[in-house]
């Protein structure tokens, strides 16, 4: 039982080029200048030309208005998601859990969805978790949804161990693992910006506490002036650091509260719905499994009455050998319903789970984005407190360049000088 990690993927083919048809590997069909050719997840080859953005199923003629196969009308495609050209499974998926692989059993291997477009033989399948992809022997090619860029849509199909062995996650799970990790640090940022307001409150309020303290107050002249403004810059220091504190609350850190919170809602929308469509999957996954273990179990009743009519070894007549034939083909036919269920179920998790990761995908964008535009705000506004705190200390270097001791003697001896009559002598 191999597992799928250990199996061997082509590599998606050039654009432009199309595999030849069996029979004809001798001949390679070049497509014309601007079409490139997909197959849809059941399978199905189709063209796109990336100029006017037209599909069809069929191969493009290099000769304007000479179809180059006869095949079904031009129309618009349907296997387009969010905008992409679906193209099935990455050509390279991630590591996955050790599932078994599922042969073709002769009772059921014709049995199926009347539609052309989802028949899918089982021995080119493997079934992993309730998921069916194409085995790795006979796979066609599969293109990336965005093969220039490493992209979540692209590489978390599989599930994969987790780390302790114990079973598997699901790689969308691991997706939303790591936003449910990247709300945690918008948090845990926004915490640190908290914390840096109480810093700046406290920090304020003690400038403040500390430009009212009375201690050389008495000092004069161009000294004292000096050290009184000394003070007075604490006080615009305070003033600054409040306005700084209260702008890191309004710009900084309550957009980021606000981001994580609508953030959280929306990861809780795709974890259910994409949670919802993968047991829905199981379940119709179940529902074949059962219905073709009874179409098993009626095959093998209708040959054993049937062989035992024939060696005259009961008394079976044709009516009973008739009625376990009509319970054989309702059991073939409730089979083939249950697989049409589950590819309905399985394309529908396949589109849910291309515009989900792409939504995540977005939603990573516009994190890191904000995050980093909001400390591109925070160091703004430190470099703005920086420039208003080296305005409170200039008039401070402005009247310590002008303290003058020999002026500052001028007028205080000025003001208090007693008399300037030298004594002399007495004489006798």
């Amino acid at each position: 039982m191999p597992d799928l990690c250990d199996l061997s993927f082509p590599l998606p083919q050039k654009p432009g080029m199309v595999p030849p048809p069996p029979g004809e590997e001798s001949q390679i069909v070049i497509l014309p200048p601007g079409w490139q050719s997909y197959l849809s997840p059941q399978g199905r080859r189709y063209y796109v030309n990336t100029t006017t953005n037209e599909t069809t199923w069929e191969r493009p003629s290099s000769s304007p208005g000479i179809p180059a196969s006869p095949g079904p009308h031009r129309s618009s495609l349907p296997p387009t998601v969010n905008g992409y050209h679906v193209a099935g499974t990455p050509a390279h998926p991630p590591e996955t859990a050790h599932m078994s692989v599922r042969k073709s059993t002769g009772d059921s291997q014709n049995l199926g969805s009347s539609s052309p477009g989802k028949k899918q033989s089982k021995e080119n399948t493997i079934t992993i978790n309730c998921v069916t992809f194409p085995h790795p022997d006979t796979m066609p090619e599969q293109q990336l949804l965005k093969p220039t860029e490493w992209s979540y849509c692209d590489y978390f199909w599989a599930d994969k161990k987790d780390p302790q062995g114990n079973g598997t996650v699901a790689g969308f799970e691991l997706l939303l693992q790591k936003q449910l990790k990247g709300k945690q640090m918008q948090k845990e940022m926004s915490e640190f910006i908290r914390e840096r307001i109480k810093i700046e409150e406290e920090y304020a309020k003690n400038l403040a506490k500390l430009s009212q303290n009375s201690l050389a107050a008495q000092e004069e002249g161009s000294l004292g002036e000096a050290w009184a403004q000394v003070k007075k810059s604490l006080a615009d220091e305070a003033e600054v650091h409040l306005k700084f504190s209260a702008k890191l609350h309004s710009e900084v850190e309550k957009p980021l509260m606000n981001f994580r919170e609508n953030f959280k809602k929306d990861m809780k929308k795709c974890d259910h719905h994409i949670a919802d469509l993968r047991k829905q999957l199981a379940s119709r996954y179940a529902a074949v499994e059962k219905a073709r273990k009874a179409l098993t179990e009626r095959q093998r009743d209708l040959e054993m009455k049937t062989q035992q009519l024939e060696i005259k070894l009961s008394n079976k007549t044709e009516e009973d050998i008739k009625k376990a034939r009509r319970k054989s083909t309702q059991a073939g036919d409730d089979l083939m319903r249950c697989v049409d269920l589950y590819n309905q179920a399985q394309s529908k998790w396949f589109e849910e789970m291309v515009t989900t990761t792409l939504e995540l995908e977005r939603l990573e964008v516009e994190r890191v984005e904000m995050i980093r535009q909001h400390l591109c705000q925070y160091t703004q506004l430190r470099h703005e407190t920086d420039m208003f705190n080296q305005s409170t200390v200039e008039p401070v270097d402005q009247l310590l360049r002008k303290v003058d001791p020999a002026k500052d003697r001028e007028l205080w001896v000025r003001e208090h000088k007693t008399g300037n009559i030298r004594p002399v002598d007495m004489e006798i």
